[in-house]
């Protein structure tokens, strides 16, 4: 089978990777935003171009005759370049337009939440103007309030009281500059807890779960900085992490499958491709922060590491829509994944400094993201820039893999060292030990 990847990330290095074990990908293509020589030597064609342009992006897969495309980050989905591959014939694994709304829109997904039922909704409202703003801020109280962007931000769109914002008066000057640059925006009740994410391979109808993961968004060690894509995570040796119960897990997938229903539902025809729910365990239960419709990077790194089951086999099964459970095998081993960035990321990051991988011990733990590949060599484009993962029998052993095979990684960049750590780990469980205490 011919295969075209869409993007260059560090995410869709892992899954090239991913498809580079099958034994039925014959062929990988590949069109990026940039050249990720990670990625470009696992396939016979490499193009850099708007992978957000659905004319583009269908122009390459007919060029190189592909069989299947999957789509890797957010923008070309949101810009529909799904719907125009499948009404050429094309099978993708990616959702439609539509179906991506989930995380293109942080509104619709609140409102999908609350005309189907789906649990784990917060209280919220959706602005398009400053009117109102206030009187709910003070109905959710000075550090009990989230505002979201309504649209895509890499991440970083999203403020929260007592954390970003130290007072009414912040939160409405953020909610000011939301709608100076044209956007709505939502405003919701803070959860309190320890997030996680579960993402699941969908086919419309049946899920298959991968396993839990917990990203760490702030930049620096001791979960303090300004929000990032994502700076690194872990996954556990049994599939769920060290503050979760197995009941906390059952809870998110049957979410994640209330919500694969709902837009069947609501559209007619099914979501195919990645459902991915970031969730907070809390006093309350599991409650729905927010869903992305694709895998999260870093998140894909740690789980498409141990996946067991041949890959282009669980795609067909999505686009065929009989998957199951069966086509998704991890092996039983802890991951831990740390990033290095640009100096001054995510604010004010350096970029197109050269960077140098040649003394890492094992390339198989490196993950190149947002690089690219010049005359003077590999040089850095101003986000994440490279992801180490360690797999291991334990989360202390991967760590230790993880921490050490990074800093061979040489040029202008830094990396939390914390990610993985006993210690970080031993308070986010006493955190969940003395809120549940309390309830």
């Amino acid at each position: 089978m011919n295969i075209l990847l869409v993007g260059s990330g560090a995410r869709e290095h892992a899954v090239a990777r991913a498809f580079s074990r099958s034994s039925h990908c014959s062929a990988l293509f590949c069109l990026g935003t940039s050249v990720n020589p990670g990625i470009r030597q696992l396939c016979r064609d490499y193009e850099v171009g708007n992978i957000s342009d659905s004319m583009i992006v269908l122009n390459f897969a007919k060029k190189s005759k592909v069989e299947m495309v999957f789509i890797g980050p957010e923008a070309p989905l949101a810009a529909g370049v799904a719907d125009v591959l499948l009404k050429e014939g094309i099978p993708c694994v990616g959702p439609k337009q539509k179906h991506a709304q989930i995380e293109s829109s942080k509104g619709f997904t609140r409102d999908l939440q609350i005309e189907y039922g789906i649990p784990g909704a917060p209280k919220f409202k959706r602005f398009n103007s400053i009117i109102g703003v206030r009187e709910f801020l003070q109905e959710l109280g000075e550090d009990g309030y989230v505002v979201k962007a309504d649209g895509l931000a890499g991440g970083k769109g999203v403020q929260v009281s007592g954390d970003h914002l130290k007072n009414f008066d912040e939160g409405l000057n953020y909610c000011q500059e939301i709608i100076d640059s044209k956007n709505e925006f939502v405003i919701e009740e803070k959860f309190i807890g320890q997030e996680f994410s579960l993402m699941s391979f969908c086919d419309g109808v049946h899920l298959a779960h991968m396993p839990v993961v917990q990203d760490h968004k702030r930049a620096f060690d001791g979960d303090i900085g300004p929000n990032t894509g994502g700076m690194g995570a872990y996954s556990d040796t049994d599939h769920l992490l060290p503050f979760l119960t197995a009941g906390d897990i059952v809870s998110a997938q049957a979410i994640n499958q209330a919500t694969a229903d709902a837009l069947r539902a609501k559209f007619g025809d099914g979501y195919k491709g990645i459902l991915y729910g970031g969730f907070m365990t809390t006093k309350d239960g599991v409650k729905l922060i927010e869903y992305n419709a694709r895998l999260g990077d870093p998140e894909a790194l740690n789980v498409l590491a141990i996946l067991k089951s041949d890959f282009v086999d669980l795609c067909e099964a999505i686009i065929s829509e009989n998957l199951s459970q069966s086509h998704a095998i991890f092996a039983n081993q802890a991951t831990v994944c740390k990033y290095a960035v640009p100096i001054g990321y995510p604010d004010n990051p350096i970029k197109n400094q050269l960077i140098d991988i040649s003394k890492v011990p094992n390339i198989d733990h490196l993950y190149l993201g947002a690089v690219d590949e010049t005359g003077a060599g590999l040089s850095e484009t101003g986000s994440r820039t490279a992801a180490i993962v360690g797999i291991a029998d334990t989360i202390a052993e991967a760590e230790n893999i993880a921490e050490q095979q990074i800093n061979f990684i040489a040029g202008p960049l830094f990396h939390r060292k914390d990610i993985g750590k006993r210690e970080l780990i031993d308070r986010r469980i006493k955190m969940m030990r003395d809120l549940k205490k309390t309830s």
